[in-house]
């Protein structure tokens, strides 16, 4: 069964701790549901060149902006929607602008068994002869990717029509579980989460054309308050290695600030 953490993942999953544990620094992060399976990835290797301890806590970059602006302690924030970091910037909450550190995209995701193929054409077919039963997108309203799905069955001219069987996750991790767990017939997903073994091994994806919807450019940003662990993350993070790592997960990057 697919599993999905969307509270909290600690370092301690991918760094062997020493007696100083207790003690640490620790860097505290909020990072969008889209990540989730890349960060381990990210988190260790930043451990293997000698960083500290990171802490995340992942969330759709909507709820997680309002977290920091009713004073969440995050210093550092990976929102999956560059539009979330001009507010934070905007209240003076952040060290700057930050960076772009991603583009994501999104994917048509079909479970094993679904009688809808992982093809567009099939799924509209579905759709209009009364076939699909549920389909799983983000909550539009503060999550990014549900915003872009939303965007792209607009462009169809299905959003009306998908209505009645919309299920909406609180976050995109959220809308993959239902989708992959045959709780709905497919649904639109960051295309990073339908690559990652977890998903693809329980259905099949196909990308949504990205003149489909607006861009989904990823930035990041400090919190004023930031601790060198978090900003230590941070510019690691603007590494080749983490680019690597984060396009290996599905991610386009060096994408234009």
């Amino acid at each position: 069964m697919v599993r999905y953490q969307v509270v909290r993942l600690i370092a301690a999953v991918v760094l062997a701790l020493g007696p100083g544990f207790g003690a640490q620094a620790r860097g505290l992060v909020a990072a969008a549901s889209d990540l989730q399976f890349v960060m381990p990835d990210l988190v260790a290797a930043f451990g293997a060149t000698g960083g500290g301890e990171i802490e995340v806590v992942f969330g759709s970059s909507g709820n997680l902006t309002r977290q920091i602006r009713q004073g969440a302690p995050h210093e550092l924030f990976l929102s999956a929607d560059e539009a979330y970091v001009a507010r934070l910037e905007e209240a003076g909450l952040t060290d700057g602008a930050g960076v772009i550190y991603a583009e994501g995209r999104l994917s048509l995701f079909v479970p094993e068994g679904s009688g809808i193929g992982a093809d567009f054409a099939a799924f509209e077919a579905a759709l209009a002869a009364g076939s699909v039963a549920r389909f799983a997108i983000a909550n539009p309203e503060h999550a990014p990717y549900g915003l872009r799905a939303r965007e792209a069955l607009e462009h169809r001219g299905i959003w009306e029509a998908v209505q009645p069987v919309l299920i909406l996750g609180e976050n995109v991790a959220q809308a993959a579980r239902f989708a992959a767990s045959g709780n709905a017939d497919g649904g639109l997903i960051a295309h990073s989460l339908a690559l990652s073994p977890e998903m693809s091994a329980r259905g099949q994806s196909v990308l949504v054309p990205a003149e489909w919807h607006s861009p989904l450019l990823q930035r990041m940003v400090l919190m004023r308050d930031a601790g060198d662990e978090a900003r230590a993350f941070y510019e690691w993070l603007q590494s080749d290695e983490a680019g690597d790592i984060l396009a290996q997960a599905g991610f386009s990057v060096g994408a234009e600030e």
